[in-house]
C-alpha cells in the first residue's frame, strides 16, 4: 500500500464529505416519492337540501383531479333556482375534504353552491341581508355547508383552524360558508 499524500486524503474527506451531504436529499426525495405513491384518494359525499338530490364521488385519485367527477359536482351544485352550472373551483373540495377528515363526518348538506348573477342580485333584494353584491358564490369559489351529526359551531372552527379561505357563521340558519378567496372571517365567535 503506497503512502497517501496529505493531497490525497483531503480529496478523500471532501469525496465523504459531498457524499454525507447528498444523502438527507436523496433520503427525502426517496420519501417523498413513496408518500406520492401512498396518497390516497379523495372522496366526498353531498346532499342538496333544495333539491334533495345526492352524490357520492372520488373527484381525485391521489395524484390529479377527475374530470367527470368534477363535473358531476359542478351539476349537483349548480344555482337550483336558475339551472345554471358553473365550473367550481376544485380547491373547495379540497376544503371540504379536510373538514370531513378533522371532523369525521359523512355527508355535507349543501345549502348554497353556485349562484348566477340575477340570483345573487334577487337574495341581496329580498333575503334581508348576508349576501355580497360580488359574492364568491358566482365564481364557482364559495359553498354554505352543514355536516350533520357536527354542530355547526365546530364545523366553523375547523374550516378557521384550516386557514385555506374565507369562513363565515350563520347560527341563526345554521349553516357555514366556505370559499377559497383571501383568509378571513365573519359571523359570531361564539354560539
Amino acid at each position: 500500500m503506497r503512502d497517501q499524500s496529505p493531497q490525497d486524503t483531503l480529496s478523500r474527506r471532501r469525496l465523504l464529505l459531498k457524499g454525507f451531504m447528498a444523502a438527507p436529499i436523496g433520503l427525502h426525495l426517496a420519501s417523498a416519492k413513496a408518500a406520492q405513491g401512498s396518497i390516497a384518494a379523495r372522496e366526498l359525499s353531498f346532499r342538496h337540501t333544495h333539491t334533495d338530490e345526492r352524490l357520492e364521488v372520488v373527484y381525485h385519485d391521489g395524484r390529479s383531479y377527475l374530470t367527470p367527477a368534477l363535473q358531476r359536482i359542478n351539476w349537483l351544485l349548480r344555482d337550483f333556482r336558475s339551472g345554471e352550472a358553473q365550473v367550481m373551483d376544485p380547491q373547495l373540495f379540497d376544503i371540504l375534504h379536510a373538514l370531513r377528515i378533522n371532523l369525521g363526518g359523512e355527508t355535507f348538506e349543501i345549502i348554497s353552491a353556485y349562484r348566477s348573477p340575477a340570483t345573487n342580485d334577487m337574495l341581496r333584494k329580498t333575503g334581508g341581508g348576508g349576501v355580497a353584491k360580488r359574492s364568491l358564490h358566482m365564481d364557482g369559489r364559495a359553498i354554505d355547508i352543514r355536516l350533520p351529526g357536527v354542530p355547526t359551531a365546530r364545523l366553523r372552527d375547523a374550516a378557521i383552524e384550516l386557514g385555506m379561505g374565507g369562513v363565515g357563521y350563520y347560527p341563526e340558519s345554521d349553516f357555514v360558508h366556505v370559499d377559497t378567496g383571501a383568509v378571513r372571517t365573519w359571523g359570531p365567535r361564539t354560539a
